[in-house]
């Protein structure tokens, strides 16, 4: 082969090889601007603190949830309820991290609630009797079993009651005192509701009988008594006429509407004290007293004060 004919050979191989190269390289240049473009649009998406360089703002106790979330237990006297329901609005201000749970039921029933073992972080009764019996610091006199669950520093006497004869809208059986009241029981003339045994407002009607003479077994035994498990059972039978009267707190009397026609003495029945206390089972002490102090503030006591509580003095 002449010399001419290798040299063009040569540089025709040399061309080739060279687009060749630059069809590859077109093509990566291609690639590379395909790729880039997600990353191009998730930077035009970025915020804008990212965007200028800035650091992102913390979060601070005001702008995020702030103290951790409680739930706070309270067993309380079913008298209560409507106060207490009340106020538990008002506290969300207060506390905003703590939500309360109401338990309402007779204060004997709580009390054996909380012998058995239910979670409870704040007790209000609504007699000493029930609280004296969890109170590890009294003596089998008025504490038998020898329970403890009352913190001790925090038991307070929150509020005093009445307790008030009540009758259905009209009085029809005409009943105007409790002098009157033992007359129609022991003549049989009328059916009257009280609270069990093992309730306070049954504990004080029976002392009321006691002051006036009456023996509560044989009036039931006439079929003059019917009984409620708690003093709404109670304040049931007289709203719907079931009964002729009916003895209960002056407070269930004015949240429900009730005719009161008698308030009993504390010579007739005792003074009708609340007791409160934080438990010493309970996971959140502190919390519970700070919501057993925030009880006894004016804005509380004014919404106890409206239905007939006032402060135990």
């Amino acid at each position: 082969m002449r010399k001419t004919q290798i040299t063009a050979l040569f540089t025709a191989a040399v061309l080739a090889a060279a687009a060749s190269l630059t069809g590859c390289k077109s093509q990566e240049n291609s690639s590379d601007t395909s790729a880039a473009a997600p990353a191009s649009e998730a930077s035009s998406e970025a915020p804008a603190s990212e965007a200028s360089g800035e650091s992102p703002a913390e979060e601070t106790p005001e702008s995020g949830s702030g103290e951790d979330p409680v739930e706070l237990i309270v067993f309380a006297a079913a008298s209560m309820t409507e106060t207490l329901e009340e106020i538990s609005e008002m506290y969300k201000e207060e506390a905003p991290n703590v939500t309360l749970s109401f338990n309402f039921d007779s204060s004997g029933t709580l009390k054996t609630q909380i012998q058995e073992g239910a979670e409870c972080d704040l007790f209000i009764s609504a007699a000493q009797k029930q609280m004296n019996e969890l109170d590890g610091s009294l003596g089998e006199d008025v504490n038998p079993d020898g329970l403890d669950y009352v913190e001790q520093g925090t038991r307070i006497d929150l509020l005093e009651n009445k307790v008030a004869l009540t009758v259905p809208d009209g009085n029809p059986k005409g009943i105007e005192s409790f002098e009157d009241l033992a007359e129609k029981l022991q003549a049989g003339d009328i059916l009257m509701a009280m609270g069990n045994s093992d309730v306070p407002v049954g504990q004080y009607t029976q002392a009321i009988f006691e002051y006036y003479g009456l023996d509560e077994e044989a009036l039931a035994g006439a079929g003059v008594l019917t009984y409620g498990s708690n003093v709404k059972e109670v304040t049931t039978q007289v709203k719907e006429a079931s009964v002729d009267c009916g003895i209960v707190y002056a407070t269930d009397a004015a949240s429900d509407e009730l005719t009161v026609v008698d308030t009993a003495t504390p010579e007739m029945c005792g003074q009708v004290v609340y007791p409160a206390a934080v438990l010493n089972i309970s996971e959140h002490k502190d919390e519970a007293k700070a919501f057993l102090d925030y009880l006894q503030t004016e804005p509380c006591m004014e919404v106890f004060e409206s239905v007939g509580f006032s402060p135990a003095g």
